[in-house]
């Protein structure tokens, strides 16, 4: 028999650090969503609002849903975080793209717990899994399923673990007994909106993704707004900084776990090292890794981007590396380097 006690126990097998139960109901929190993009907070994601009538209502995405299970795994590392390093020659990567995807993480521990599932449910169970990229508003079930709170910062925060975390859901047509809701722990605290570079928090709980770095250089099409780009420092790949700051980041849980160990050249790594790295060298460091999202030419506009905080000297053979590349001839990738070029030296 399928049991919430009993789902736990498998999730916590299957080796996930946190595992909870919500109602799969039209939470009220689920309608935030088309006002969001209503206010064109969510920019170039336009698949946001192509899914938007299922990101509402789980049973659009499984009719006949019951229950929304929830996991969760610690990607953290036991490295420096970004806000904790000197300004300088080093590149800024998100901590979830060091070490192996982390869509491809999840969905390796999710299929077997469905496939247990199944068979401890027999006939008539039907399941629909996803991570990040399915139809569902992941946080806002995760918090009901009480794995955390949605914090100012818009990440979920678990007060033991910290935000430093993945999240999957299982959407199921059985009856399970739903967990309590996670309770805001936020308060007045405010560090992660007064430390984000670009202002990108319009409202405590509220992200104008369009001036989120995170987005500007991993789904932002075409050039960056010039207004912004001084803003980007050095960040290549997404932006830690609303979670380097969190107080209930100061503990947080680590992880062994090899999938996410850094791979090499990945944490913080120099911004010229990556400038000259081939396209050849590119493509095997990011194999199976979650920074294929953003593609090469946009991972090189944003190192051009970043290039004009080093030094005359460094930022000249940087800018020069990226412009012998195939894809330096790229309108965005040559326009940023002739911007980082004009810019001259930035102060961090």
């Amino acid at each position: 028999m399928l049991t919430a006690g009993s789902i736990k126990a498998k999730a916590a097998e299957l080796r996930f650090d946190l595992c909870g139960i919500a109602r799969a109901e039209r939470y009220p929190r689920l309608t935030r969503l088309t006002d969001w993009i209503d206010r064109g907070y969510a920019g170039d994601m336009a698949y946001l609002s192509a899914s938007a009538h299922e990101r509402l209502d789980p049973a659009s995405v499984l009719p006949g849903v019951r229950s929304v299970i929830c996991v969760a795994l610690v990607y953290n590392t036991s490295q420096p975080y970004s806000t904790s390093l000197q300004p300088g020659d080093r590149a800024a990567i998100a901590r979830y793209a060091w070490g192996d995807d982390y869509h491809d993480v999840l969905r390796a521990r999710i299929r077997p717990f469905v496939r247990w599932m199944a068979d401890m449910a027999g006939p008539g169970f039907e399941a629909f899994s996803c991570v990040d990229a399915g139809p569902v508003q992941e946080r806002v079930f995760a918090e009901q399923a009480g794995l955390g709170w949605i914090g100012k910062n818009t990440c979920l925060i678990n007060a033991s673990l910290g935000s430093w975390i993945c999240l999957g859901e299982v959407l199921t047509n059985t009856e399970l007994e739903p967990d309590a809701p996670g309770v805001d722990h936020c308060g007045t605290c405010t560090r992660c909106l007064d430390a984000c570079p670009t202002g990108a928090f319009v409202e405590p709980y509220q992200l104008d993704a369009t001036r989120c770095l995170s987005y500007l250089t991993i789904e932002s099409r075409g050039s960056v707004d010039p207004a912004l780009r001084k803003t980007i420092g050095a960040h290549v790949f997404g932006c830690d900084i609303c979670q380097d700051v969190c107080p209930w980041n100061r503990r947080a849980a680590t992880t062994a776990d090899a999938v996410w160990q850094p791979r090499e050249g990945l944490a913080f790594p120099r911004l010229l090292d990556l400038c000259r790295l081939t396209d050849d060298a590119w493509r095997a460091l990011l194999r199976e890794s979650a920074m294929r999202r953003a593609g090469l030419r946009r991972i090189r506009r944003s190192l051009a981007y970043a290039t004009a905080h080093l030094p005359p000297a460094d930022r000249t053979q940087a800018l020069e590396a990226l412009a012998s590349h195939p894809s330096g001839g790229d309108a965005d990738v040559a326009e940023a380097i002739a911007w980082a070029g004009e810019a001259g030296n930035i102060s961090s």
